[in-house]
């Protein structure tokens, strides 16, 4: 049996649910190109139901209207993912599921789209002080599953961030 979560993820996936326990504060997740990793991730943490609330694997433009409330406007002109759109997902899923913070991520994990290159993700983290907005590239090019992998721990990473207060808005 292969290990899970994928090694990668494991350290922060453990942090981050060590200080939502500590802490007595909950986190929702609403993720693209991620595939459920982050969620994942959380979730096979001892005690996830003490700080997790529920995700969202918003994979198409069809999941994003019907569970995140998109409408024409959002997709009309869609040119691939932002930290604006992130960061929308990010608020929306953190009202809906009543949790202290929501992190949210959407990349390109491989082939290249025509909007973005393969290793490019958007994040966000939603708290009661703001959304806290990250984006970068990870380098692995059209590697799909390792950019799976870089999302989840970028976006966990964002998370431990904001929750420690060393996150900047």
């Amino acid at each position: 049996m292969a290990e899970f979560p994928p090694a990668q993820i494991r350290p922060i996936a453990a942090e981050v649910a060590k200080l939502l326990k500590e802490k007595k504060e909950s986190v929702s997740v609403a993720e693209t190109a991620a595939g459920g990793l982050i969620s994942a991730a959380l979730i096979a943490q001892p005690g996830a139901s003490a700080f997790y609330r529920g995700g969202l694997t918003l994979y198409t433009l069809e999941s994003r209207v019907e569970y995140a409330g998109w409408t024409d406007a959002d997709y009309k002109d869609y040119r691939g993912p932002t930290t604006d759109i992130v960061a929308g997902l990010a608020t929306t899923t953190r009202t809906k599921l009543d949790s202290t913070y929501c992190v949210s991520e959407s990349g390109t994990a491989g082939p290249t789209s025509p909007n973005r290159a393969a290793g490019y993700v958007a994040l966000a983290v939603a708290s009661e002080k703001g959304v806290f907005k990250k984006e970068l590239s990870t380098g692995l090019g059209g590697d799909r599953e390792g950019n799976m992998v870089a999302f989840a721990v970028e976006g966990l990473t964002l998370l431990r961030d904001v929750i420690k207060g060393d996150a900047k808005l």
